[in-house]
């Protein structure tokens, strides 16, 4: 007889933190769908809410904001980022708080959503695939992609029509939780040796 496994720890890492930055209608829409799955138990870092410093120095106030963000990544058997595209790429503060962690990512899943002007956050997520390889960690092949996202999205922050946005967003989560569980399971077996 097969076990249901326990719902997987998921960080949503929310990755802009741009004064009036539209990431926050986005995070809310996939919140609300992480959030209605039974598989999946969320917990948020948010790059607006977080303090670390730019230079990569163990100072008392690094250590103080790691202490509050390092566990919920550490936690986490699964994240899923969400991220704006500036400039061709993702933010910095991004970049910023994925460099002040390393053990954290290694062989876990990473799910990307993305979005921006008429490429969608596509170029940020195609990055961001080469820092999570880096990082020993897996991403997931399907993503969730806002093409000029603000015309998505009515005033009161809902999606004018979800239903392509929310038939991609469940098989990428659900890419997330075969990953997460298989390497979960891995991980539990054997240390991972990288």
């Amino acid at each position: 007889m097969q076990t249901t496994p326990s719902p997987l720890h998921v960080t949503v890492v929310v990755g802009s933190n741009r004064h009036g930055r539209f990431g926050s209608v986005v995070a809310d829409w996939l919140l609300g769908h992480v959030r209605d799955r039974d598989d999946l138990v969320p917990e948020v870092v948010d790059v607006a809410e977080t303090d670390l410093p730019t230079t990569f120095a163990r100072t008392p106030e690094a250590t103080a904001a790691l202490a509050e963000i390092t566990p919920k990544l550490a936690g986490a058997d699964a994240f899923v980022v969400l991220t704006p595209e500036y400039n061709h790429s993702f933010p910095a503060g991004l970049k910023n708080l994925i460099d002040w962690h390393y053990a954290e990512w290694r062989a876990k899943p990473v799910a990307l959503v993305s979005y921006g002007g008429i490429s969608g956050g596509l170029r940020a997520v195609e990055h961001l695939r080469q820092v999570f390889a880096e990082l020993h960690a897996v991403t997931v092949r399907d993503t969730v992609s806002f093409h000029n996202a603000g015309a998505s999205f009515d005033d009161a922050g809902r999606l004018k029509d979800p239903s392509g946005p929310d038939a991609a967003l469940k098989t990428m989560l659900d890419q997330v939780v075969w990953w997460g569980e298989a390497l979960r399971e891995a991980r539990g077996r054997r240390p991972y040796a990288g």
